[in-house]
């Protein structure tokens, strides 16, 4: 029985050895996302809080891609995408820590290159980590920056909770003035 045990923990090893770079970009092709949300925070100066996090989800079967996907760039977690359904039972790899998306997961895409909608999506992502790094997004002309640049994508634009009209409208009125455009 022993040997059997440790043949299985070999094999699964080599599977996960053979699963390449390539492939996993291409499984962010049809099951990733590189999202930018925006929040809001009375308790910040601009009242809008800037989300970034990388998720990648699979069904149950294919759970062990996520496994990984999360081993390859040594970060994430993993977790049931929607735990309170019933129907849905796939998984998600999530990457929030935004050292690790700087220092991870952009390399990663830069490395091995998305082909799809999703280069325009992660070139967006990484601008706007590079402004939040920069602390571009804590002034209004910074925030504007980014809100463009993520309403600029054709298909973000219906799939926010707020609308970009409702964002900027609602920046605080004195935030505004005090600063410099």
């Amino acid at each position: 029985m022993g040997e059997n045990v440790s043949g299985a923990d070999n094999q699964q090893a080599r599977t996960k050895k053979n699963i390449s770079d390539q492939y996993l970009t291409g499984f962010v092709e049809g099951e990733g996302c590189f999202y930018v949300g925006f929040g809001k925070r009375t308790d910040l100066p601009l009242r809008w809080q800037i989300i970034t996090e990388f998720h990648v989800s699979q069904n149950p079967g294919g759970k062990n891609i996520l496994e990984v996907f999360k081993d390859r760039l040594g970060c994430g977690y993993i977790k049931p995408n929607h735990p309170g359904s019933r129907r849905d039972k796939t998984w998600v790899l999530v990457v929030k820590d935004r050292k690790d998306l700087r220092a991870k997961l952009i390399p990663f895409f830069e490395q091995n290159k998305l082909h799809s909608q999703k280069w325009q999506e992660f070139l967006i992502f990484k601008k706007t980590l590079s402004l939040m790094e920069k602390g571009g997004h804590l002034n209004p002309k910074g925030f504007r920056k980014v809100v463009d640049l993520v309403y600029d994508l054709p298909r973000e634009s219906g799939r926010k909770r707020y609308s970009k009209t409702q964002i900027l409208s609602s920046l605080a009125p004195e935030t505004i003035r005090r600063s410099p455009k």
